[in-house]
């Protein structure tokens, strides 16, 4: 058998990105342990949560989940030395790609002017075979990937803030088809810890057996043998 490429590690030659994902949570599948390390070296990164995740409870409904869920994401962002972290109410499971979706994700890009955007994987698998994706990660990632280049065209959506043509690259954590990673031996177990933050959302799922610590070891395990590492977060990297 094969043995898969070795990842290339990710620059670090930036000061400003911005995390913009579907739910709270999404960042702690996978990529919470990278901020952690962005942060520990004094980058800026700012979350941004398309939805509240009301919808992601069955036994609580999204009127009492969505604001739980938001404090929740506040303080799991807290724990990797995220301070700034907004919701744009869209609404949780019905995620639309289309003009909407840019324009709003171009305001924010213009708003916040990072030199990185980081997204989820929104390839149609997590495993490029047949873990299936969820529609809302499609949509948001790659309304986001469009969304950076319209932010850079003045004459794209020009009510909504001066044009932004700073951002270097756009991350897709997580993908299945990424060819780069970082080291996150260090401050593993702040990604942890973050995601053991969305307690009511882990205890929602009703996965008995589920470890946060034994999940994302799993991952990042076999991602850092791919970089030389003990542990590794993966990403797919877009140049706009």
């Amino acid at each position: 058998m094969t043995a898969p490429e070795p990842f290339e590690a990710l620059p670090e030659d930036w000061s400003k990105a911005l995390a913009l994902v579907a739910h709270p949570d999404d960042l702690e599948f996978g990529a919470a342990a990278a901020v952690a390390r962005w942060t520990a070296q004094g980058k800026e990164i700012i979350y941004c949560l398309l939805t509240s995740g009301e919808a992601g409870i069955d036994g609580i409904p999204p009127a009492e989940s969505g604001p739980l869920r938001e404090a929740e994401q506040i303080e799991s962002a807290r724990i990797v030395g995220v301070s700034v972290v907004e919701f744009l109410g869209q609404p949780d499971g019905t995620i639309e790609y289309g003009v909407p979706l840019r324009r709003l994700i171009a305001e924010v890009v213009r708003r916040h002017q990072p030199e990185i955007v980081i997204t989820n994987n929104f390839r149609d698998t997590w495993d490029g075979d047949v873990m299936l994706n969820q529609a809302d990660h499609m949509n948001t990632g790659r309304a986001t990937l469009d969304a950076v280049r319209d932010a850079a065209n003045r004459w794209i959506f020009p009510d909504v803030g001066e044009r932004w043509n700073g951002v270097r690259q756009v991350w897709a954590g997580g993908s299945p088809n990424g060819k780069h990673a970082v080291d996150i031996t260090d401050t593993f177990q702040l990604g942890v810890d973050s995601l053991k933050a969305h307690k009511a959302y882990i205890d929602g799922l009703n996965w008995p057996h589920f470890d946060p610590a034994e999940f994302l070891e799993g991952l990042s395990r076999s991602t850092g043998s791919r970089l030389g590492t003990t542990f590794a977060a993966p990403f797919e990297v877009f140049t706009p």
